[in-house]
């Protein structure tokens, strides 16, 4: 019987760390990911995001969640694509770390964003799991640049950021909801990165590289 990765080869993709296990969200993990942002994401009226969907009420947020898998699958191809990664400590769904590109294959320029439930925050998880996204992108996907970008005031972030070798970007200003927010934005390339003392585990990055024409 074919299997769903054959017929959609981002899904066979797996990555594994010391603590973590990274792989893209299935519909099966769509309820772990609702009840984990349920958990808290932020201390309330604080959202790092620019659209602030953490705090949207229980029952909007589960249809929400739901509609955002669906949406970057359905857009994915090629020349604009977005890989939503779940990550796993054990058999625990700790929240959801996202790497993205738009024509790759010229500017080899990898975008990222995450979320973890607060219960999981202040462990180290936001650090390994980039680390881990990064290292992909570089040594796999043959990226040059990889890119982020996060409110000044959120230096839990910035922090992640400055420990793997990222270098400040430029600031800019922007409207999150009805907030004005001033942006950090933060570059990192194989040589500045600071990798990490593990060895990074993949699975199905050959497959996933013929599907992105790499």
């Amino acid at each position: 019987m074919t299997s769903l990765a054959e017929i959609w080869p981002p899904f066979g993709l797996s990555l594994s760390t010391p603590r973590l296990t990274i792989r893209p969200v299935l519909d099966e993990d769509i309820p772990s990911a609702v009840a984990a942002a349920r958990s808290g994401v932020h201390p309330p009226g604080k959202s790092p995001f620019s659209m602030p969907w953490a705090e949207l009420p229980d029952h909007e947020l589960a249809p929400n969640m739901a509609q955002w898998y669906w949406r970057c699958r359905a857009n994915f191809t090629p020349e604009s694509w977005t890989l939503l990664l779940a990550i796993w400590h054990d058999d625990e769904f700790l929240g959801v770390q996202d790497l993205g590109a738009k024509n790759f294959k010229t500017l080899k320029t990898v975008g990222t964003g995450s979320w973890l439930k607060q219960s999981a925050q202040g462990q180290g998880y936001g650090k390994e799991m980039r680390a881990a996204v990064v290292s992909f992108a570089f040594d796999y996907l043959g990226a040059e640049v990889a890119e982020s970008e996060a409110a000044i005031w959120n230096q839990q972030s910035l922090g992640v950021s400055t420990s793997l070798g990222y270098e400040p970007n430029g600031i800019f200003r922007d409207g999150w909801g009805e907030k004005v927010e001033e942006v950090q934005r933060v570059r990192l390339t194989p040589t500045t990165f600071k990798r990490p003392d593990w060895t990074l585990k993949v699975q199905g990055h050959e497959e996933l590289k013929t599907y992105l024409k790499l």
